[in-house]
């Protein structure tokens, strides 16, 4: 029930940001129209995550800013020092050498764009203290990055929640202290 519902609410969110994509407007002062600014965020979203699936954590991380905070799904507190970010990323790419991206799609609005995407790996090496289990997830999920002016990603954000994850890798979800 509750993949139906965040497949659901991410329906809504990308049909609105679908229905204001077309709207643009020009900047009177030379600055780039709203449609160019738009299609910047998409590309490097869908950028960032391709890098992922390439493996290129650096490629991830290119276009964040310095002040860049990664959320997660909200279950665990915000991270936000880069190199902290990159090294579980590296750690999670060696736990899974065969992750990757399929199916990515983005869509924009405001400072906002959602890039949807089905995700999937085999978790064959150790991971944060975890056993692998050679076991396979896959799951749809979505990366929500926010913008700055300049262009950075300042954040990220992703909908789908580790026991989603977990108990397709046959992995029991930590008891709450």
């Amino acid at each position: 029930m509750r993949k139906i519902i965040t497949g659901m609410a991410v329906m809504v969110i990308a049909c609105l940001l679908f229905a204001c994509e077309g709207k643009t407007s020009s900047g009177g002062s030379g600055s780039d129209s709203t449609a160019t600014i738009l299609a910047r965020n998409k590309m490097t979203a869908l950028n960032s995550d391709e890098a992922m699936g390439r493996k290129d954590v650096e490629g991830v991380f290119k276009d964040c800013s310095a002040d860049f905070i990664d959320y997660g799904n909200g279950g665990y507190p915000p991270m936000k020092n880069l190199d902290s970010i990159k090294a579980n990323m590296k750690g999670f790419l060696a736990a899974f050498p065969d992750f990757k991206a399929e199916s990515l799609q983005a869509v924009a609005q405001g400072d906002t764009v959602i890039v949807t995407g089905v995700w999937s790996g085999t978790f064959k090496n150790e991971f944060m203290g975890m056993k692998p289990t050679q076991k396979t997830f896959k799951a749809a999920d979505a990366d929500i990055f926010t913008f700055n002016k300049e262009g950075k990603i300042t954040s990220h954000r992703s909908i789908q929640s580790e026991a989603t994850y977990f108990a397709q890798l046959g992995i029991k979800m930590p008891e709450k202290k």
